[in-house]
């Protein structure tokens, strides 16, 4: 199993629809300072389910809705997709491909999605339970934590 692509829309710093195409191989992200590979990492959890504001590095679970510069108005959603590949069946789901999208409105209402289907923040959570994918999983090391682990 491996991410196939990733699409953001209105997530952080992302206020333009982008889509991200990942090579199976593809084990980092790399840029420079400020490029928004933190918020990349900050939507796959997102996507993935991750409730915990702290972890999102946002004050309130809105903050991930991009809120505007002085030449951009705010938006009032944030959407992240994740795609994933199936092909070895890791995933209970006879799809050779997995799509995970998220939406957050500025009212706070939240919605799932697998395959397009609307579903729970729990089912979304079963889909990767036992993979090592996962808003707890070591699958996602942030800057810093390799150290710590080696510490």
């Amino acid at each position: 199993m491996f991410l196939k692509s990733l699409e953001l829309h209105g997530f952080k710093s992302f206020a333009d629809k982008t889509r991200l195409e990942f090579a199976d191989g593809t084990t980092s992200l790399l840029g420079p300072n400020g490029c928004g590979k933190s918020n990349i990492v900050d939507a796959i959890k997102w996507v993935l389910g991750e409730q915990s504001t702290k972890t999102l590095r946002a004050g309130k679970m809105e903050d991930v809705i991009f809120n505007g510069t002085e030449t951009r108005k705010p938006l009032n959603l944030a959407e992240v997709s994740l795609v994933v590949s199936n092909e070895e069946g890791l995933l209970p789901t006879e799809h050779s491909e997995v799509e995970i999208r998220r939406r957050l409105f500025r009212s706070g209402e939240s919605e799932f999605f697998i395959n397009r289907e609307p579903v729970r923040l729990k089912d979304v959570r079963e889909l990767f339970f036992d993979t090592g994918v996962g808003k707890s999983a070591y699958s996602i090391l942030e800057q810093g934590k390799i150290d710590q682990i080696l510490s």
